[in-house]
């Protein structure tokens, strides 16, 4: 029986077709957070996107 891919192999098929692998997080921009989705700026202990509601993924 065949094992299942690992991850790192997942990952990597993923990359080489051009997909993102690595967990989206904020941008930075000066001293502030920079939401990825829509560009708003945020204060370093932001949670969320106050403008479009976007969650960095942990």
């Amino acid at each position: 029986m065949a094992s299942a891919p690992s991850d790192d192999m997942f990952d990597q098929f993923l990359a080489d077709r051009g997909h993102e692998t690595e967990p989206a997080r904020w941008d930075r921009s000066y001293n502030k957070l920079q939401c990825p989705e829509c560009g708003a700026l945020h204060s370093q202990g932001a949670s969320t996107c106050s403008v479009c509601g976007w969650l960095p993924e942990v």
